[in-house]
Parts: C-alpha cells; structure tokens; sequence
C-alpha cells in the first residue's frame, strides 16, 4: 500500500504511506493520481488533507529508482510524474497540506499542490534537486516561482538548500506554523470548516483564482464574470441569499 483516501464528515484524507520516508517512487506517483481522481469524483469528499504521518510527509523522490532511469525512460515517466501532481492541484475542492517532518523535492512540490499549508513547527522544506545535477520536475520551478515569487524560489532552487518552518513562513511557502503534535488536528478543523461551505462557489473560486493566475487579466475576468453569473443557477445561491435576508450574514447552511 502507497497512500489511501478516508473520509469523514465530508473531508477526504489523503495519507502517504510509504515509510519509512514516503519516497515518491513511480508507484505512489500513479497512486497519489488515482486518489485525486476518486477524490474529484466523490460527492462525499467536499474538502481534502494531504498528509504523511507524524514523522515526515515525504522527503522526496526514490533516488534508487531514478538512479536506473536513463534519459529515454525519464522522458516517457516525466509527464506522468507531472500529470499526478497536476491532478491533486485540479482537485475541484479545497486541499491542505498537513506537512510534518521533511518536505522536500518532490514532497515539497506535492505540498505546492495544496491550497493552504499548515505546517509543523519542526518542518523542513525544500528542492534539493540541483544537489543531484537535476531540477524539480514536478512541477517545483513553475509553482514555486508562482507562490513565492521568482527571486526566492531561484534562491532556494539554486542552492537546493532547507528551509526551516518559520523562514518558510516569511517566504509565503507555508501559511501557517503548529506544534508537530497538531499539525494534522488543525488541517482538519479548517478542512471540516469549508466542508460546509457551498461545493460549487467553492469550486468556482478555486478555478477563477488558479486559472487566473495562469493568464492575462481580461481573460482572467472573463472567468470570473461567467461563474459568478452561472452561481445564480444554483440551489447554494438561493439558499445563501435567503439565509442573509431572514437570518443575518453568516448562518446559512449549505447542502
């Protein structure tokens, strides 16, 4: 077993477990896509954690594995690789990242994937791959640069150095720092809090935002004119309104 989906009360836990480090081997690339795929498709699943355990969320690709792989066999692996990343990232629903121990290579590239980053105050987090005479490729150079901005991703890329919890704070790599203990207790409790939020605005936001990001401004508007007229279409909308209207902001209970 590489990694598993469990679900409760609406949010869908998505847990590496490969130990002793959760090394990213071609296995639990193929897995982690298979999970995001049943995570998109389950109408029980209305918000997601990305976790590792208590001791490390994955410190990195399976260098065993690669060391074997020649240029050929990289070019046929390197779009799956991607294309499992890509698919936690295209999850329709909010994603947290629950990160504990070593984050780093390709592990810190599947936290890039979340939305939110909680992690432990004894975190580590990093692309280490220019050590190897490599760079990240999956997808590290792209949604680094995106989240941090060019400068600092290029300084931690280029010298392939860690980062410890609270400098990733500063840089905008994580969003928010917990006792190694709680990491996990708190990732659900904001996962559990936009599980009860309306699934399609919620889904409307995180395609805007992302999609947004990956364009010009106009067409960036363009979008979010058409799901915020579409939002009018649906049952959440109506609800939302009415609750406002009759209760007061922030009492509406969605479906």
């Amino acid at each position: 077993m590489t990694a598993t989906l469990e679900v409760s009360n609406g949010v869908g836990t998505i847990r590496l477990e490969r130990p002793p480090m959760n090394a990213l081997d071609v296995a639990l690339q193929d897995k982690l896509h298979e999970l995001a795929a049943e995570a998109t498709r389950r109408d029980d699943v209305r918000a997601v954690i990305l976790y590792g355990g208590e001791k490390v969320f994955a410190a990195g690709a399976d260098i065993k594995e690669m060391q074997h792989m020649d240029h050929a066999a990289m070019v046929l692996r390197s779009r799956g690789l991607q294309e499992a990343f890509t698919a936690i990232a295209r999850i329709p629903k909010p994603v947290v990242a629950a990160i504990t121990g070593y984050a780093l290579g390709g592990g810190c590239e599947l936290a890039l994937c979340a939305d939110f980053r909680i992690a432990a105050d004894n975190a580590k987090l990093g692309q280490p791959e220019i050590l190897l005479g490599l760079i990240p490729g999956a997808g590290g150079t792209q949604r680094l640069s995106r989240l941090i901005g060019p400068s600092k991703a290029k300084d931690l890329i280029f010298t392939g150095r860690m980062v410890k919890a609270d400098e990733a704070l500063t840089l905008g790599l994580v969003d928010r720092i917990a006792p190694a203990a709680e990491v996990y207790e708190q990732a659900q409790a904001w996962a559990a809090k936009l599980a009860q939020g309306p699934a399609l605005a919620l889904r409307a936001a995180k395609e805007s935002i992302d999609t947004g990001l990956e364009t010009d401004l106009e067409t960036g508007l363009a979008l979010e004119r058409t799901w915020f007229a579409g939002l009018f279409a649906t049952e959440d909308r109506e609800r939302g309104m009415r609750s406002f209207v009759e209760e007061g902001p922030g009492k509406a209970k969605f479906l």
